[in-house]
């Protein structure tokens, strides 16, 4: 990372475990801990955006949700600009999230049916400066839909009139318009057709520049972190298994898993696409509340080896390309 850049967040060793009640017919029988996210560990500089990519249940939502105090650490550290989030109370967090906001995977879930797209879009301003005049607040709102390409005709419209892609896009004027410094975009293009997908990344990405932003950004689609993050972090059952600069990693895969994520990214070309080898993963994705010892991914890894059973890999190569691999030099 550029030297000049100022650093942001400073995750350390992220861990969200929930207690699940056992299913016995004993009253003193202690729950299982469900290891969500099981020491995640990473830096977010200013203007950068980190995609967070891996399956259904690896943990990347909570990871986002812990980052901005919406689920609860375990343990381990979440510095935002010198500060540690998870030693605030309610009431210090409640101030940090003008400077953090997050972004949903469902659209039209995340607004209120009784709600105006004015009102939606208004309501952070009203809860975090409610002195402002309903003059500038107005104001405020009608500038922001024309960032995000909304017409300021449909501002005493409701949400249920608009099509998915233009709820993301009210989602989005309503996490701008504090102005933070940092959007978490928890899997925002994935409930939307692959054209209007395109253009709410690109939208996200002149927003970025124009404003300064650092992104979050949450997805399945690798097609879509490559085009719009600059370094990747790859999950794997609540655990870190590779992250590097986006060129690094997408040009050379270290891990396995990461290996077969990337093999499973279509081509547009048809000739490549129809001769590529894919690399399947054998096997069932273990649960969180039972993970394997030593290696989470050793049950599915085609070089696995008995020490993998035993030590559990950390992250190591440095800012650029660091993998968590045992049999990775």
């Amino acid at each position: 990372m550029e030297a000049q850049k100022n650093l942001l967040l400073d995750i350390h060793d992220l861990k969200v475990h929930f207690d699940i009640a056992a299913k016995s017919a004993w009253p003193w029988t202690k729950p299982t801990k469900l290891k969500a996210v099981d020491g995640v560990g990473i830096r977010l500089y200013e203007g950068e955006t980190l995609g967070v990519v891996g399956e259904s249940g690896c943990g990347k939502s909570t990871f986002a949700r812990a980052v901005i105090g919406l689920v609860e650490a375990t343990d381990g550290n979440v510095v935002w600009l010198g500060q540690d989030l998870t030693k605030l109370d309610q009431v210090a967090m409640r101030e940090k999230r003008k400077e953090i906001q997050m972004i949903f995977q469902d659209p039209l879930a995340s607004l209120n049916p009784r709600m105006t797209v004015g009102e939606i879009i208004a309501e952070p301003l009203k809860a975090f400066y409610p002195n402002m005049s309903a003059d500038d607040v107005k104001q405020q709102v009608k500038a922001m839909m024309a960032k995000v390409g909304l017409l300021p005709n449909v501002i005493n419209r409701y949400p249920h009139e608009f099509s998915g892609g233009q709820c993301q896009r009210i989602g989005i004027a309503r996490a701008l318009i504090l102005k933070p410094k940092l959007i978490i975009c928890d899997e925002p293009v994935s409930a939307l057709d692959v054209s209007i997908q395109a253009q709410v990344v690109n939208l996200l990405k002149s927003l970025q520049k124009e404003m300064g932003l650092s992104l979050i950004f949450i997805a399945h689609d690798l097609s879509v972190v490559k085009h719009i993050s600059d370094r990747v972090l790859v999950m794997y059952l609540g655990n870190a298994v590779e992250m590097g600069e986006g060129e690094a990693l997408f040009a050379e895969p270290k891990h396995p898993y990461t290996k077969a994520l990337m093999s499973a990214v279509p081509i547009p070309d048809p000739d490549l696409e129809r001769n590529k080898e894919i690399e399947l993963l054998e096997g069932e994705l273990p649960s969180p509340m039972n993970p394997p010892s030593g290696c989470v991914f050793r049950t599915r890894c085609p070089q696995a080896t008995d020490e993998c059973a035993k030590k559990k890999p950390q992250l190591e190569g440095g800012d650029i390309h660091a993998v968590a691999c045992l049999n990775v030099h």
